[in-house]
């Protein structure tokens, strides 16, 4: 009698992963950088996430860089930039809402300092959600 095998696909997940395995864990990552790994005993990845993504926020608020808002009635395509950096910007979680909460706003002004600024500011938001991605392939199982 033959041994039966089932072919799994490499790196797929559990299909029994309760939602809270994973749920709190990504929430976590997105509100505070590197919260996610904490949760998930990673405290290397941890630390240099929150030491990244926060590093870059900063200096991109230091470099005086724009946060993307959404804008009603503009022409398409700035519709989508605004958009697209509006979700990039909120992706930094708290860093984004405490900013926006205590007044930080910048006006689109021409110079290459701005410029990288707001770059930065992006980009630790896109930085976080790559972490997020981490975590949510940590926590079901599909990454070690």
């Amino acid at each position: 009698m033959a041994a039966q095998t089932t072919s799994t696909v490499p790196g797929a997940a559990p299909a029994d992963v309760p939602l809270t395995a994973w749920l709190w864990p990504v929430v976590a990552a997105w509100l505070a950088p590197g919260a996610g790994h904490f949760l998930l005993k990673r405290n290397g990845r941890g630390v240099l996430i929150c030491v990244s993504v926060v590093a870059m926020f900063f200096l991109g608020l230091f470099m005086r860089g724009v946060m993307f808002t959404p804008e009603k009635g503009a022409d398409y395509l700035t519709s989508v930039i605004n958009y697209g950096g509006f979700a990039a910007n909120l992706s930094a979680g708290a860093l984004y809402l405490l900013a926006s909460m205590f007044g930080y706003s910048q006006i689109d002004m021409a110079g290459a300092v701005h410029d990288y600024g707001t770059k930065f500011l992006v980009t630790a938001g896109l930085l976080n959600v790559l972490a997020m991605v981490d975590v949510w392939e940590i926590a079901t199982g599909r990454k070690d």
